[in-house]
């Protein structure tokens, strides 16, 4: 109480001493309103950002004379001495800075306001507030439709995201436009980027198919993320954060400025661990992000490269749901029926461990992988209205997760049974390691124009991608018939992707501009060699697909307009849903045809959008439950499938130290028809049959009807912000079935986040941030998955395990930054 009556006191006294305020409009010298830019008394407290207007308004100063700095990315900055007494007026037009060529890196893949689809903007002031060492699904968790999950229970190491329900593998991620989503099975994994925040100047999210795009189909979302631009001024920066299960993330940047107004350079090496909130689940990652570009008039040439590695203990495996909710007796049901634990040391990790239970127990179960990524940019401005850009990139990734198996078969790597004194023994302990090593590189190009009425652009891409999969066993308790570095399996994966799309926004009239876009994409894919199952593999596909988008967007009045817009989408299969396709039926692709309508309004004070979308698939690829020879689920086509949702978002500055914002999503999700399979072993477990279930308009998994966020913030002086964040996500099943017994339960959630920055003598800016995770301690699961049998079918015998991972309770990360 008396830390919040001192506070109090604080802000009224700093309040009271100022009676001046400095207030004014920044714009382009085309006269345009720059949005976003940043206002500042050097030296000070006093910073602000102006508006959608392009307005800003310091209040509260004290008189007397400051050194005005007015920043923007792309424009030159402004910098002068400024007496202020009173009420004083400053308008400002800034120049075009030669930077503004690295935005035309990203022109094409990116939405505007004239683009009829449904889009959020992440701004770097954003990305930094909440840039403390969680991966970056969990510094975009509050935006809308975004469910995010983490594997060790605290943001870091695997993490996922869900958009509309979508999975990862259904989100195209893009860097700069290069694609970064794997190329085999379509997903992105932020544990092989550690730290990659600090390098992102900006993000766009699109909803739904969105506009074409390099890499994977969108069937969910494009999460498109643009790198650091470089500064006008040179400065170091010191970035050190610690927290709960100790986290730890180091920082360190270096930023050349423009040297000569032509040249800049940019590096930054990090460092994060954590123990983790689950048993083990700790984290290793290091990474490092070098860039350098000649910035001319006409011409930006850039290349870059970060690399990322990771040692992380596996806890993928999740807890069973009698652990998190059962007693006792269900426990000895898992360990009767579930088959998994059987040692002594099993037995008691699963007896006596906690909400932090983690399956795997040898010391080295980890996933070791490192991936280095380089781009080289060129873009050209041929005339105000016409620009090219070219980009070539190269990806390389290699390592392994390393896991010990108990009493494994020799027969399961291909090797003879071992003889000892006479007897025959087929089984042994041992730990193997399996293999990704894989190369991805390719070039991808857009020429843009853009006039009064018109805005064209061709862009596309050619990608190869060559990735070897093998595995090894690095010790055994009994010696067979193998060698040190014998691949028990041995197998690689080629594909070949190219596309081509051309976009067009025509402004028809002073209101009305139409939208069209189309791309044409080829994929050639083969898979082949001995799987771990060691089966041969000779499969894939060759696939052309056009995907269409039109759409118009109708200005009401400056402030506000709707739009429209239908596009499609097709997708390929990934790589398991070849390999563990039955009879070696080769599945069909899928087709998503997406409708969005929406409202959008933005005003100096309010923002609200409202939009309804309609994604309607065609021979979506889902879980059957369904297991192949050695276990692995097995996805099968299903004909008809929807989402329906409208998506509600809005903020509103109440006055100039409050201001709010929220999302809201409500979503039906259905398939029509489904086919559950499920295996029937019998009442003695001496059969063996399969048993299909038909069901009808059942909710697709992992797709809450109700996904809601929302914030208030609260910023008493300049530099001092509190944030009161919020986030609900409903109920969400674990399959196809809408099972009631099958479901993670929904779950509320309340975040503090405490930000303060300032400017010190010798010091640009010193930082501090606070950030307070899940403030009720609120006890819950963001992720999950189920397996069952019967065992008499007829009796209406079932055994169905689910399988959750626990994230953690109230958790804080602290974090200190130096900016010289």
């Amino acid at each position: 109480m008396k830390i919040l009556t001192m506070l109090a006191v604080l802000t009224l006294s700093v309040c009271a001493m100022g009676q001046s305020s400095l207030y004014g409009t920044i714009t382009s010298n085309q006269g345009e309103p720059l949005v976003g830019a940043n206002v500042w008394l050097e030296g000070t407290n006093y910073a602000v950002a102006t508006d959608v207007d392009g307005n800003y308004r310091i209040s509260n100063i004290s008189d007397g004379t400051y050194r005005l700095k007015v920043s923007y990315v792309g424009y030159e900055s402004f910098s002068d001495q400024l007496p202020i007494d009173g009420d004083v007026r400053l308008d400002l037009e800034l120049k075009e800075s030669v930077i503004k060529g690295e935005e035309v890196i990203v022109y094409a893949t990116r939405a505007n306001e004239k683009t009829p689809t449904t889009y959020s903007n992440i701004s770097s002031e954003e990305i930094e507030k909440r840039n403390l060492g969680q991966d970056i699904p969990f510094v975009l968790r509050y935006t809308p439709s975004i469910v995010v999950t983490s594997d060790a229970g605290n943001g870091v190491g695997y993490t996922g995201i869900r958009i509309r329900g979508s999975d990862p593998t259904r989100i195209n991620v893009t860097v700069n436009g290069i694609p970064l989503n794997d190329s085999e099975s379509h997903g992105t994994f932020w544990v092989n980027m550690p730290d990659f925040t600090s390098s992102v100047d900006n993000i766009q999210i699109q909803r739904g198919v969105g506009t074409s795009t390099n890499g994977a189909a969108a069937f969910g979302a494009s999460v498109n993320l643009q790198t650091d631009m470089p500064d006008q001024d040179a400065y170091a920066s010191i970035n050190n954060s610690f927290g709960s299960f100790n986290t730890w993330k180091n920082t360190v940047e270096l930023n050349s400025g423009l040297i000569n107004n032509r040249w800049a350079f940019q590096g930054r090496l990090s460092r994060i661990a954590s123990d983790g909130y689950i048993d083990r689940a700790s984290s290793d990652l290091k990474s490092y992000y070098v860039s350098g570009g000649y910035y001319g008039d006409k011409t930006t040439v850039k290349a870059l490269t970060f690399s990322g590695k990771e040692v992380t203990y596996q806890s993928w495996y999740g807890t069973p749901e009698a652990k998190l909710y059962g007693n006792d007796e269900d426990l000895q049901a898992v360990v009767d029926f579930g088959g998994e634990y059987s040692t002594e040391d099993e037995l008691n990790n699963l007896f006596e461990s906690g909400r932090t239970f983690n399956y795997y127990l040898y010391d080295r179960e980890v996933d070791n992988y490192g991936q280095d990524h380089y781009q080289f940019h060129l873009s050209h401005t041929f005339s105000q209205a016409l620009n090219m850009t070219g980009a070539l990139h190269y990806t390389h990734g290699e390592g392994y997760y390393e896991q010990y198996r108990a009493d494994d078969d020799f027969a399961d790597y291909g090797l003879d049974d071992v003889t000892i004194g006479g007897e025959t023994i087929s089984s042994t302990d041992l730990i193997r390691r399996r293999w990704l090593d894989n190369d991805f590189y390719g070039g991808v190009f857009s020429v843009n124009y853009t006039d009064s009425e018109l805005s064209v652009t061709f862009g596309g891409g050619l990608n190869w991608y060559d990735g070897d999969h093998f595995g090894e066993i690095i010790w055994s308790q009994l010696a067979g018939n193998s060698q040190i570095r014998d691949r028990y399996y041995d197998n690689y994966g080629r594909k070949e992707d190219f596309n081509f799309y051309g976009k067009v926004n025509y402004e028809l009239s002073e209101s009305l501009n139409l939208f069209g876009d189309v791309q044409v994409r080829n994929i050639n894919y083969e898979t082949k060699g001995i799987d771990n199952d060691l089966l041969p593999i000779n499969t894939g596909g060759d696939y052309t697909f056009l995907n269409p988008k039109f759409g118009a967007t109708y200005f009401l009045n400056p402030q506000s307009n709707v739009y429209a817009s239908f596009a499609v989408g097709n997708r390929e299969p990934v790589r398991n849903d070849f390999v563990d396709a039955l009879g070696g039926e080769i599945p069909k692709h899928e087709t998503l045809n997406n409708l969005e309508v929406g409202y959008r309004f933005n005003s100096s004070e309010a923002t609200f959008s409202a939009n309804i979308y309609v994604m309607d698939y065609q021979n979506q690829l889902v879980l059957t439950g369904a297991l192949n020879d050695v276990g692995s689920g097995i996805r099968t086509n299903v004909d008809n499938s929807y989402r329906r949702g409208i998506e509600l978002v809005g903020g509103y500055q109440l006055n100039e130290m409050i201001s709010v914002g929220g999302n809201l999503t409500f979503s039906q999700n259905k398939i029509a028809n489904f086919t559950e399979v499920v295996y029937d072993y019998g009442a003695d477990f001496s059969e063996y049959n399969v048993i299909s279930i038909e069901h009808e308009n059942t909710d697709i998994a992992f797709s809450p009807d109700v996904i809601a966020g929302g914030q208030i913030e609260f910023q008493p002086i300049s530099g001092l912000s509190f944030q009161l964040l919020g986030k609900y996500v409903g109920k969400q099943y674990l399959d196809n079935t809408s099972n009631e017994d099958r479901v993670i339960r929904s779950y509320f959630l309340m975040d503090g986040l405490l930000s303060y920055q300032t400017a010190l003598p010798g010091l640009k800016q010193l930082s501090f941030s606070l950030m307070v995770n899940n403030l009720l301690d609120k006890e819950y699961e963001s992720n999950g998955y189920t397996w069952g049998y019967y065992y008499g079918y007829q009796e209406g015998n079932l055994y169905q395990q689910n399988n959750y991972y626990p994230q953690a309770g109230t958790n804080f990360l602290l974090s200190v930054g130096l900016k010289f």
